[in-house]
């Protein structure tokens, strides 16, 4: 286990051509939610993982998939943003560079805040949320449970840096525009 960071960030990425209707909507959607409405304007995405994502649970709270959450990392330089980057998995659909992916940053505290409020159920993973042996919490006392030297590496070569660099943070069904604190390019 490992100190949390004080003030940690969530990040969210997608393609720019996303972001109209992320703002009509009012924020983002799950997985769940997007699927059923057609997908987005441009998937950035491998859809055989988004459909898995549909049917693994999250164990924390029974009854929700890791679908029916709108995800976050808990890293700007996400394993996915590197898929991106180098183009070479078969299954990705989008091969168009980092260039047009944008970040949405979010501060962890005022999203746990903001659902505890509403009553809206959140969750975190201790790796990748989309794997069938994914761990996950709903408490921040367990956040030390991540593995934060993983998650703050820029080498992931290492199969247990690269498993605790994708943990996730997950909110479930829908996440307001107004917790967006920041766009990263």
């Amino acid at each position: 286990m490992s100190s949390a960071p004080a003030n940690p960030k969530i990040y969210h990425i997608t393609h720019v051509d996303n972001l109209p209707s992320i703002l009509v909507d009012g924020g983002l959607i799950s997985d769940a939610a997007m699927i059923a409405r057609g997908g987005p304007a441009a998937a950035v995405g491998i859809s055989s993982i988004k459909q898995r994502r549909l049917r693994l649970p999250v164990d924390c709270h029974p009854g929700t998939f890791v679908g029916d959450y709108v995800p976050f990392y808990f890293c700007p330089r996400s394993i996915m943003l590197y898929v991106i980057h180098c183009a070479n998995h078969p299954e990705l659909i989008y091969r168009g560079g980092q260039g047009p992916i944008i970040h949405l940053e979010a501060d962890l505290h005022a999203a746990v805040a903001w659902a505890n409020a509403k009553g809206r159920r959140w969750a975190f993973s201790l790796s990748n949320a989309g794997a069938a042996y994914a761990s996950f919490r709903c408490s921040l006392s367990d956040l030390g449970e991540v593995a934060w030297a993983a998650v703050d590496s820029f080498d992931f070569r290492s199969a247990s840096v690269k498993e605790g660099k994708q943990a996730e943070f997950l909110v479930h069904e829908s996440f307001p525009w107004d917790l967006v604190t920041r766009i990263g390019v």
